[in-house]
């Protein structure tokens, strides 16, 4: 018995150091508060891709305040990847627990049901990897973003530096390769066509929208009415809409 409790303890004790360990090596994300990053974790995996393909890496950027994106792509983002983005504080649980439920009953990886603020994290510094380490360390990042950040600046990190498609990054180089506008032009069927992209951008391009992406379009369009583009200077904001399949 003693020396069940001493190994208990033991375990316990490596579990807490890991923790620790792995809690300190966190980025430090306060800095972004003010600064916008040069890179990120995903672009130099797209970088290190291409080099190994022998091409040669291609990155089209060009930051955009928040004000000068339109309100239909906030809309249309938040309804396709996180209807509850400014009623969670980085992470939705109910989600969460959904993909963990899923992933136990089929045998499965996770699904989806990432927060826009835990899709943040993982793009600024993570891989895509689903392993279980990595997805730790995105729900403590997501958490690190939502304590030092307010959601507009979150929201605005976001849309600068998601993927678009082939070495396309944010809303202003997406609205000018697929539609020759800025970002703070484009319409509610432009930006729910961009927003239904975002799930698999390298595969499903809004210059030659499939079935499937017409699909989603339309759905996204659908629920763009039921959100309040979120104003400068909000700080939170209630209500939920379900997810987009």
């Amino acid at each position: 018995m003693k020396r069940l409790l001493q190994g208990t303890l033991a375990v316990a004790a490596v579990g807490f150091a890991a923790g620790a360990f792995l809690y300190l090596s966190l980025p430090d994300v306060r800095p972004l508060r003010k600064e916008n990053p040069q890179t990120t974790a995903f672009m130099e995996l797209r970088a290190r891709e291409a080099d190994k393909a022998g091409k040669k890496p291609r990155k089209v950027q060009q930051w955009v305040a928040y004000e000068r994106i339109s309100p239909s792509l906030k809309r249309a983002v938040i309804v396709a990847e996180d209807a509850a983005f400014f009623s969670h504080e980085g992470v939705d649980y109910d989600e969460l627990e959904k993909s963990f439920e899923d992933s136990w009953k089929t045998g499965k990886r996770m699904r989806g049901g990432s927060t826009i603020t835990q899709q943040l994290a993982k793009n600024l510094y993570l891989s895509p990897s689903r392993n279980p380490v990595r997805k730790i360390e995105e729900l403590l990042i997501a958490r690190r973003l939502e304590v030092e950040l307010s959601k507009r600046r979150i929201l605005e990190l976001y849309l600068n530096v998601i993927e678009w498609g082939d070495g396309i990054w944010g809303a202003e180089a997406a609205a000018q390769a697929y539609f020759k506008k800025p970002a703070s032009a484009l319409d509610a069927e432009e930006s729910a066509l961009l927003a239904a992209s975002i799930i698999n951008p390298r595969r499903y391009s809004p210059a030659r929208p499939s079935k499937f992406l017409l699909r989603r379009q339309e759905l996204i369009r659908q629920r763009m009415g039921d959100v309040e583009p979120p104003a400068p200077a909000v700080a939170g904001m209630t209500g939920r809409l379900g997810g987009l399949p």
